[in-house]
């Protein structure tokens, strides 16, 4: 039976303020979230689980609603060094230009089994991952803490798997993202962004597969794009660039986005699902991880960079935790 996801979290607003790592997930922005009516994620990525636990007790001394944390799933190790070299080479005259010198790219697990362990002991409502699905164990080890599991996918195959592992929900993230691209796997032979589906192309195609309920994510901005992913069935909708201008603090009454009202507040307003064929105008659509551009002429200016997790590829950023992830 599926879980009712906003019954269970206790959300008067069906609004998910994503989880987005390298800085912008604040405990205060999780807080305001709640206040709001919605939820909010830490984002434990590119952060050691000692981080992560002071974020956690932060929240829990600012607010008692429910909140979640997301955890990226650690990726392959291997790398293509002539590859990865020679785009530094690609980007060091940016570097110059901005005064800044490139990291050092570097691997590791990101703390992956001692979040797991720390999110045992001291539960959150709600766990998710990108970047891959977790183990069954460790979602039944979340599930005997207490926790709601989902995971982040980017088509029907990732959610067949996410499902097969035991995840409560998926986090659909379709085409149109303004942060990196969550899905399982890179392949080699496929140009950055091939096969990825616009959100409205995705979500009755995952919802046609796996019995779970859905978050929707991917390009998402105002009250009638929530309105859109609702109507298209989805139980909640998750936005991250939309919610980093916001007032970390919102006043008594204030509304989490324009538009969103609390339940039985008023009506969300009607939009029909935007064309497909239309709906990537205007947004970075397919963006891979690692492929996020160094400022806003980097994109432009420069081919993506080579294939891998976004922790692998520092350079960009000049060290770990300098990019901002959206699920």
């Amino acid at each position: 039976m599926a879980v009712d996801l906003a019954g269970r979290l206790e959300l008067p607003v069906p609004v998910v303020v994503a989880p987005m790592a390298g800085g912008p997930s604040t405990p205060a922005l999780v807080t305001a979230a709640g206040a709001a009516g919605g939820l909010g994620f830490l984002a434990a990525g590119y952060r050691d689980a000692g981080q992560v636990r002071e974020q956690v007790a932060q929240v829990r001394a600012l607010t008692a609603r429910p909140f979640g944390v997301n955890v990226f799933v650690p990726g392959s190790a291997a790398v293509d060094r002539v590859a990865l070299d020679a785009y530094a080479a690609r980007l060091a005259p940016v570097a110059e230009r901005l005064g800044v010198k490139p990291g050092e790219p570097r691997w590791d697990d990101d703390d992956y089994a001692a979040k797991l362990d720390l999110l045992v002991a001291e539960p959150v409502p709600l766990v998710s991952f990108t970047f891959g699905c977790p183990a069954q164990v460790d979602v039944e080890r979340l599930h005997r803490a207490g926790s709601l599991v989902a995971v982040t996918v980017t088509s029907p195959a990732e959610a067949v798997s996410a499902a097969e592992a035991g995840a409560d929900a998926v986090c659909v993230q379709g085409a149109e993202p303004g942060a990196h691209r969550g899905s399982f796997h890179d392949d080699p032979a496929e140009p950055p962004g091939a096969g990825a589906l616009p959100l409205f192309d995705l979500i009755p195609q995952v919802r046609a597969t796996v019995p779970l309920p859905l978050l929707a994510a991917g390009g998402l901005m105002t009250g009638a794009d929530i309105a859109a992913v609702l109507a298209a069935g989805a139980s909640l909708a998750q936005l991250g660039t939309a919610s980093v201008h916001r007032a970390h603090r919102p006043r008594p009454g204030q509304r989490l986005l324009p538009g969103v009202h609390r339940r039985g507040a008023g009506r969300l307003p009607a939009r029909a699902p935007p064309d497909p064929a239309t709906a990537h105008r205007g947004r970075r659509a397919g963006r891979r991880r690692g492929a996020a551009p160094v400022g806003r002429r980097g994109l432009a200016a420069h081919p993506p960079a080579p294939r891998g997790r976004a922790d692998e590829h520092p350079r960009r950023g000049g060290g770990r935790g300098a990019r901002a992830m959206s699920t």
